[in-house]
Parts: C-alpha cells; sequence; structure tokens
C-alpha cells in the first residue's frame, strides 16, 4: 500500500469532528482517489484513528465493525437508522467543503502522489 495515500487517508479522518459521519466516498473525494482505495486503507490503519465516523454511502458498517461502533455513535449522539443496521448518514455529514478546506491545510506538508 502506498504509504503517502495512507497518511493522506489517515489525516483526512481525523478532521472528522466528533458528532459527524462521512462515506469512503467523501473521503476519497477529498484526497484524490477512490472508495475503495479508502476501504483498504481503512481495513489496513483504520484502528489509528476514529473509523467510526466513516461508512458506506448509506451509512452503513459491516456487522462486526457495526456492533464495534455503536458505544461510539451513542456517546457522539449519531442516530441510528430506524432498523438499525447504520447510522443516519444524511444527518450527520460535516460540510465537505470545510472539510476539504482542512484537509488541504493539514496535508500541505505531504508531497503530492505519483511524485518521485
Amino acid at each position: 500500500m502506498d504509504d503517502l495515500l495512507v497518511e493522506q487517508v489517515l489525516r483526512c479522518v481525523e478532521l472528522v469532528p466528533a458528532g459527524h459521519v462521512v462515506s469512503y466516498g467523501d473521503v476519497a473525494a477529498v484526497v484524490g482517489t477512490g472508495p475503495r482505495q479508502v476501504g483498504a486503507v481503512m481495513a489496513a490503519w483504520g484502528h489509528e484513528v476514529a473509523w467510526w465516523r466513516v461508512t458506506t454511502a448509506t451509512g452503513g458498517l459491516r456487522p462486526d465493525l457495526l456492533a464495534r461502533a455503536l458505544p461510539h455513535w451513542v456517546n457522539e449522539g449519531i442516530t441510528l437508522r430506524p432498523h438499525g443496521r447504520g447510522c443516519r448518514i444524511e444527518r450527520h455529514r460535516p460540510d465537505l467543503g470545510a472539510l476539504a478546506a482542512a484537509w488541504a491545510e493539514a496535508a500541505a506538508d505531504l508531497p503530492p502522489r505519483g511524485s518521485a
């Protein structure tokens, strides 16, 4: 895995405020990669950040992750979908423009991907 991409994704996730949730696609759009790449980074290194703030586009997580995310969501006031299999991402998504601006500042010291 590309170490620079890992750092970019983790820095973006670190900027998601408590009580908010973004999708893998949201992070991908900010960082300039694909949602699957974000998912791969989160699967391998997400434990280092507030991983429960990154879900599928519909607010879902795998059942094993959902069980571990629930206490965090309750603590942060993130509400569940009616069937309880995910969160109401549309109610808890931060301003993505502000997230992108904060990420650009936080990642300013990193080289662009693809540079040698």
